[in-house]
């Protein structure tokens, strides 16, 4: 099993007893026996001042894009990163007083979309130029180090969803993505990361030896977060990415869908690593609460060939080809953006979803971002911590 930032910081705790600091976390925050960070770090003489927790809350509590109200009684201060407004989403330079030190201690899911990280960026950000040190107590990606995959984002779609300059997997952990961040941004930060010990860039979660916690309400296993990056597009769409099943983004389905055409139609895209089985499913909350309604399970069969993104494409390239008078891209307020579509600010760009209005077949479509995992590829390497 592999040693935690946070293992490797309750190792050796002397330099931090007489520092003041926050800890930007929440319920995977923990040692490898399963104790809270804040509990362990007061075990070794160490006091958080302040707790700021990001999207869900710090014991995800909240379904996604809800303002998070409730907070637990602990010794130190809570302070939520997610409210009602895009203001919420960075900390009030007042509640940064007398901190000297932010740690950051949240598992990701090696998605852009994913908004933890994104949270450490705005946090950066508004330390800029303080003098705040941030420490990221680095975790695994689950999804590995080695592939990429997708566009990478066009600064036009900037938001919530996408604030890294990186395709939508990345193939990095929090501290690597960290370091790239505050060269991209060119931020005056005093940046440092506490490196993981034993974690290689070929390891899936599984292989870590880690218990998998799920970090928000929807990411239950590490089945889900890796399928995540290619069916969190279906938010951006009048089709249900499967939230009130107990196996969201893995199920996914609209009433207008036939499933045996449907997965006939998605299985013609030869794609690698995933069969399509057609379900009937009913969500018990969210899209189409309490209807029954037809879709596809995936089951992946080739986590090194399976390409998560590229198949999230295709469902929804099969989707509008099938069904192009029910299907329609969202509109409306999305993560705090109602300037743009929420499928296009996922996308990272309105390339993807033109070329699907558009008639282009799948293939044409997965290549168009062929270029951008290159020159990502080499990029991503000047970041690596890990071999």
């Amino acid at each position: 099993m592999i040693a935690t930032g946070l293992d490797i910081l309750l190792g050796n705790t002397s330099s931090f007893r007489n520092r003041s600091i926050g800890l930007i976390g929440n319920q995977t925050s923990t040692t490898y026996e399963l104790n809270y960070s804040w509990n362990a770090l007061k075990e070794k003489g160490i006091h958080l001042k302040k707790i700021f927790s990001p999207e869900h809350g710090l014991y995800a509590t909240e379904q996604d894009q809800v303002p998070v109200t409730f907070q637990p009684e602990l010794e130190s201060e809570i302070v939520s990163l997610y409210g009602d407004t895009a203001e919420s989403l960075i900390p009030d330079k007042a509640l940064l007083d007398n901190l000297d030190l932010i740690l950051f201690d949240i598992q990701d899911v090696g998605s852009r979309y994913y908004t933890y990280v994104n949270t450490l960026a705005l946090f950066m950000e508004a330390v800029s130029g303080r003098n705040i040190e941030i420490m990221v107590l680095d975790r695994p990606n689950p999804l590995g180090g080695t592939i990429i995959e997708g566009p990478l984002l066009d600064a036009a779609y900037r938001s919530f969803v996408g604030i890294f300059p990186v395709p939508v997997r990345h193939g990095m952990t929090a501290g690597e993505l960290a370091y790239l961040y505050r060269d991209f941004k060119k931020l005056d930060v005093n940046l440092s990361v506490l490196k993981m010990v034993g974690w290689k860039r070929s390891m899936l979660f599984p292989e870590t030896g880690l218990p998998w916690i799920p970090p928000s309400p929807n990411m239950p296993t590490y089945a889900t977060a890796e399928v995540y990056p290619g069916m969190c597009l279906f938010e951006g769409l009048n089709v249900s990415e499967g939230r009130g099943t107990t196996t969201p983004f893995q199920l996914s389905g609209a009433p207008f869908i036939q499933p045996g055409e449907y997965s006939r139609h998605c299985r013609n895209y030869g794609l690698e690593g995933v069969l399509f089985r057609p379900v009937w499913f009913k969500p018990a909350f969210h899209k189409f609460c309490g209807e029954v309604i037809g879709g596809i399970f995936l089951h992946i069969t080739d986590h090194s060939r399976f390409r998560s993104f590229a198949t999230g494409v295709a469902m929804t390239s099969a989707l509008h080809e099938l069904y192009p008078e029910h299907l329609h891209f969202l509109d409306g307020v999305y993560e705090f953006n109602d300037a743009l579509p929420a499928f296009d600010l996922l996308a990272g760009n309105c390339h993807i979803q033109t070329s699907i209005r558009n008639g282009w077949n799948a293939g044409s479509i997965i290549a168009s971002w062929q270029q951008d995992e290159a020159e990502f590829s080499v990029i991503k390497q000047n970041y690596h911590l890990y071999d």
